[in-house]
C-alpha cells in the first residue's frame, strides 16, 4: 500500500524542486514521434508507436488506457501505444522534456507548470470531479474540519496541503494553527493512522475503497463539500503544446482510443477490471475488482462525454490558489486545457 499511497505525494511534488526542473525544460523540443509518417493512421499502414506514461504506480484511475491498448482501440486509430510509469522522473517532466508523447497529470500540476511558462496541456479529464479528501478511522471522532483542531494531519509537504486544510476549516470556523501538520514520508495510510497520525489526504477510488475492504470505517471529508473551487481534475490526460501543433491528427487519434477506452470501463466496470489485472498482475485484484465499480459510474459522471472539461473548474481553481498565495498570477485557462481532441459528442 505504501506504493500506491506515493501516488498522491508524486502528484504535488510540483510545489518544490519539480518546478524548477520545468522551467529549465520549458526551451526543450517537446513531443515528437521519430517516424515521419505518424499523422497517417490507416489499416493498410504500419501502427505509430507512441508512449503515455503514468503518473505512478497503476491502478484504477488508468483502465481505460490498458483497456484501449489490449482491446485493440488504439490499434483502430493507427497507434501502437506503450504504456510506461515514471520511475524517477515525472510523468510531466518526461511530457514536457519530449520523451514520450502523452502523460497522466492533474489539474494543480498543469496550472503550477503554466505559470512557469511550461506548455503542457490538459486533453481530457479522466473522472469528471475530484474524489479526494481527509480521511480518518471512525474511532478518532474526526467528523468535521472543526474536529481537526488538536489532532495529527500526515502528509508530504507541500504548501497546498495547509493551504486546502485551512480552506475548509474556515468554512466551519476552525483555525488551522491548531492543527499538527507534520510528514510522513512514504508511510500507508493504514501504518500512519494506527501510529502517528490523526488523518491522512487520500482518494477514495483507492486507499477508501482499500478500506472497505479491510472492514476499517472511515470519516471522510471530501473536498467538494466544502468548496466550489477545490472541484478541480484530477486526474487528466496531457501533452505538449509543441505535439498539437506538429502532429494534430496523432493526439486526435490517442484521445480518441482513449475515450473509447473509458467508455468501455464505464459500460462495462467488471471485464474491465479483469483487463487491468491482466495487464499488471502484481495488483490486488480484489482491490481492484471493487476500486473499478467504485470508480467507473465517476469517470464521466454529469459530462456531456467522457473528458470534456469546462473553463470555469480551471479558473475557479487557480482563483483559489491565487487566494491562498499558491500563484503569484493569474492562469491564462484557455492555454492550459482544450476539448479540441475529444471525439464529437454522439
Amino acid at each position: 500500500m505504501g506504493e500506491r499511497n506515493r501516488a498522491r505525494r508524486a502528484r504535488l511534488r510540483w510545489w518544490t524542486a519539480a518546478v524548477a526542473v520545468l522551467v529549465l525544460l520549458a526551451g526543450c523540443s517537446s513531443g515528437s514521434n521519430k517516424e515521419d509518417n505518424a499523422d497517417d493512421a490507416g489499416a493498410d499502414k504500419p501502427l505509430t508507436k507512441v508512449k503515455v506514461v503514468l503518473d505512478w504506480t497503476p491502478n484504477t484511475n488508468h483502465t481505460g488506457l490498458y483497456v484501449a491498448r489490449d482491446k485493440g482501440y488504439f490499434a483502430e486509430q493507427g497507434l501502437d501505444v506503450e504504456i510506461i510509469q515514471p520511475g524517477q522522473t515525472g510523468a510531466d517532466q518526461l511530457v514536457a522534456k519530449g520523451e514520450v508523447e502523452f502523460g497522466v497529470s492533474y489539474q494543480e500540476a498543469i496550472t503550477m507548470a503554466r505559470m512557469e511558462n511550461v506548455p503542457l496541456v490538459s486533453i481530457a479529464a479522466v473522472i469528471q470531479h475530484n474524489t479526494s479528501g481527509f480521511a480518518s478511522p471512525l474511532a478518532k471522532g474526526i467528523d468535521s474540519p472543526k474536529a481537526f483542531e488538536g489532532k495529527t494531519y500526515g502528509g508530504w509537504g507541500a504548501p497546498v496541503e495547509e493551504a486546502v486544510i485551512d480552506s475548509i476549516m474556515q468554512e466551519k470556523g476552525g483555525d488551522v494553527s491548531k492543527v499538527n501538520i507534520v510528514s510522513i514520508g512514504d508511510a500507508d495510510f493504514f501504518t500512519a493512522v494506527k501510529r502517528d497520525i490523526d488523518f491522512a489526504w487520500i482518494y477514495y477510488a483507492w486507499t477508501g475503497v482499500e478500506a472497505e475492504l479491510r472492514g476499517e470505517k472511515l470519516n471522510m471529508l471530501y473536498l467538494t463539500d466544502y468548496s466550489d473551487k477545490l472541484d478541480y481534475y484530477t486526474p487528466v490526460l496531457a501533452t505538449s503544446e509543441k505535439l498539437m501543433e506538429s502532429k494534430p491528427e496523432l493526439v486526435k487519434a490517442f484521445v480518441a482510443g482513449a475515450a473509447e477506452g473509458y467508455q468501455y470501463a464505464i459500460d462495462h466496470p467488471e471485464d474491465a477490471a479483469e483487463v487491468l489485472i491482466a495487464a499488471e498482475p502484481d495488483l490486488d485484484p480484489k482491490l481492484v475488482r471493487a476500486s473499478q465499480k467504485w470508480l467507473s459510474p465517476r469517470y464521466q459522471d454529469d459530462a456531456p462525454r467522457w473528458g470534456e472539461q469546462k473553463r470555469d473548474v480551471w479558473v475557479n481553481y487557480a482563483e483559489w490558489m491565487l487566494e491562498h498565495k499558491l500563484l503569484e498570477k493569474e492562469l491564462d485557462a484557455d492555454k492550459a486545457f482544450t476539448n479540441d481532441y475529444l471525439p464529437a459528442k454522439k
